[in-house]
């Protein structure tokens, strides 16, 4: 072979191998951070997550690849699992689980986008710079969870005026969880009512801390952490053997048997999360994104359960409910 067509095949050789590799970069990767379970009772939110993507072209397996990391609701495994996306070079992070994912990927990178969804307020726990311009690399959505919870007291309270004692069940290991136990135990004192702290880390202590629930007779509760999520059926399944009236922060839980929940729309929060990564993906910035919060809530009730605890729902509530499940 002479030396011209030797080169020849060397350099046809290098294009292929090279477009090879471009084709496999091609296609970009998403790295998906989440403190939930994979993806059980999480699986609608995934399902409109991906929706949101197809919205702006991208079809999971198609033209973008999706790197899954739960934390099956173990805070310690979320820095671990953020290095790893990171390493792995992915294009942009979406975290979900509130504040403890995001701030994961923050700590992990400066440079790779990250779109997050928190409960809690997202300037106070320093993942932006302000809602309308977040610089740096992150921008998201807050469903306003904690800020919620004086909300979902005052709801309780109507539903079950009798009540002077009621429990608030939290995480202690999530960090927002000291903010929201001062703002329940503020809007507590503000109508007279004592508040009860319940503390559950797994399904054990969930369990120990429904027994303690009763045996201090607390006539109602509120339930707050993204863990109870995933707990949703065992929480509705101990609310009905102690006869325990309880708000919680997604729609789905009542329509699992809670009674009452009052909330943002988590799927529709999920589709918008899809829309921001695609145009992320696309070529937008963070930094020119702004946060978004929910304007419209949603107010569900279980008929059923009511009547099982005995409860008359007052027509203020059912008038104002979006859901009524009979």
């Amino acid at each position: 072979m002479r030396r011209r067509e030797l080169l020849l095949v060397m350099t046809t050789g290098m294009i292929s191998v090279g477009t090879v590799r471009a084709q496999k970069k091609a296609m970009p990767v998403i790295g998906f951070l989440g403190l939930a379970s994979p993806p059980g009772p999480f699986a609608p939110a995934v399902a409109a997550f991906r929706q949101g993507l197809r919205e702006t072209g991208y079809v999971e397996g198609e033209n973008v690849a999706v790197e899954y990391r739960w934390a099956e609701d173990h805070y310690d495994r979320l820095p671990t699992a953020a290095a790893d996306l990171v390493a792995r070079q992915v294009d942009v992070i979406v975290t979900q689980g509130s504040m403890p994912p995001a701030l994961a990927a923050k700590n992990a990178t400066r440079t790779i986008p990250i779109v997050f969804n928190t409960g809690a307020d997202p300037v106070a726990a320093g993942l932006v710079a302000s809602l309308a311009r977040p610089g740096g690399n992150l921008t998201g959505f807050t469903m306003i969870h904690a800020a919620l919870m004086p909300k979902r007291l005052e709801l309780l309270t109507e539903l079950v005026p009798q009540a002077r004692l009621i429990a608030l069940l939290v995480k202690p290991d999530n960090p927002e969880t000291e903010r929201i136990v001062n703002d329940v135990q503020e809007a507590a004192h503000a109508k007279g009512l004592q508040l009860e702290i319940l503390k559950a880390s797994d399904e054990g202590e969930i369990d120990t801390a429904f027994a303690s629930l009763a045996q201090a007779k607390a006539d109602a509760l509120l339930a707050s952490d993204p863990f109870f999520f995933t707990q949703r059926e065992q929480l509705v399944a101990l609310a009905a053997q102690h006869a325990v009236p309880a708000i919680y922060e997604a729609r789905e839980t009542v329509e699992a048997g809670g009674l009452i929940s009052y909330a943002t729309s988590s799927t529709g929060i999920w589709r918008e999360i899809g829309i921001y990564t695609g145009r992320i993906l696309n070529g937008a910035k963070p930094a020119d994104l702004p946060v978004q919060q929910p304007t419209t809530f949603e107010l569900a009730v279980n008929l059923k359960t009511a009547k099982a605890l005995r409860l008359t729902v007052p027509p203020s509530i059912l008038a104002r409910a979006d859901e009524v499940i009979e």
